[in-house]
């Protein structure tokens, strides 16, 4: 019996520390950022193709005053709410202190310059796609914008999902920085594939999740459920979706539908993002939406 007793507490050591080294937040030395040099108009275009102001400007949020990320909306989910951060120029509430580096590894491996595991309520399952060299950009692009001094607001998530070391694991299984979508694919296409599965992020709302709150990536884009109860967030596939290329480079410019409707609820503020980029940055990701595999 002692002897059994001892075995097992050899293999939970074992099996603790295991766990340990799977989970530890990992980040990326700033030799990956070599050789850059940042673009304001380049950092510009990111910032708008990844709906930074859709997020962390203040709710209700118009004109001018969408560029002040004083952070504060709510995100309600299965697992809690969570609070957007203030990630205006502020060095103390914001992320003006914040170097390229830290930006880099907030975006790419969703961990702090603290070195602590972000809640994936931030979209780093997507931005883990993005380029160093507009990530980089959009560092200096925002390092542009006003400070603003409001503190943060902590999540409302509850026990055990509020353990963050155990998003390192979490990581392990949807963190992959792999297309989804790898058919041959023509520059367009790879230009809006880009746009829609890194920056612009549309996956992280079209797609349906697990109970673990990962994406089902054989379902990508295929509807899911609005995460505040309400509604259901469109299958945008050409299974269901049948607009032309036309309709909607048209829906991304001007919010008006085939059917002569206009946009409405949170994508209002994606088509807003959408309008200030080139049109044939527009063009490729309705191109990129037309090559996605079709799912019933």
């Amino acid at each position: 019996m002692r002897r059994a007793v001892s075995v097992l507490a050899v293999l939970a050591l074992a099996g603790a520390a295991v766990f340990w080294w799977v989970t530890r937040p990992v980040v990326a030395g700033a030799s990956v950022l070599d050789g850059i040099t940042p673009d304001l108009a380049q950092g510009e275009l990111v910032f708008h193709a990844g709906g930074c102001a859709s997020c962390h400007s203040a709710d209700k949020a118009d004109g001018e005053a969408k560029l002040v990320l004083s952070g504060g909306r709510a995100f309600a989910s299965p697992f809690g709410t969570f609070y957007a951060p203030n990630i205006s120029s502020d060095p103390e509430h914001g992320i003006g202190g914040w170097s390229a580096l830290d930006l880099y590894n907030a975006m790419k491996h969703g961990v702090s310059p603290g070195g602590r595991h972000y809640f994936p309520a931030f979209p780093y399952t997507s931005y883990v796609r993005a380029t160093a060299e507009d990530i980089m950009s959009l560092h200096a692009y925002m390092q542009t914008l006003p400070a603003d001094a409001t503190a943060n607001r902590a999540h409302d998530v509850g026990f055990p999902f509020n353990i963050r070391r155990s998003l390192g694991g979490w990581k392990v299984l949807f963190g992959s920085e792999g297309w989804v979508v790898e058919a041959d694919l023509t520059e367009e296409e790879a230009r809006g594939r880009y746009l829609a599965e890194a920056l612009g992020h549309c996956g992280e709302c079209h797609t349906p999740r697990n109970v673990l709150g990962g994406p089902d990536y054989g379902r990508w884009l295929a509807g899911a459920p609005n995460p505040t109860g309400s509604g259901r967030i469109p299958n945008i596939t050409p299974a269901k979706f049948d607009w032309s290329k036309a309709d909607i480079v048209e829906y991304f410019t001007s919010g008006f539908t085939p059917e002569f409707d206009t946009v409405g609820g949170h994508m209002v503020d994606v088509v807003e993002n959408l309008s200030k980029l080139p049109r044939e940055d527009r063009a490729a990701i309705a191109a990129y939406l037309k090559k996605v595999p079709g799912v019933e």
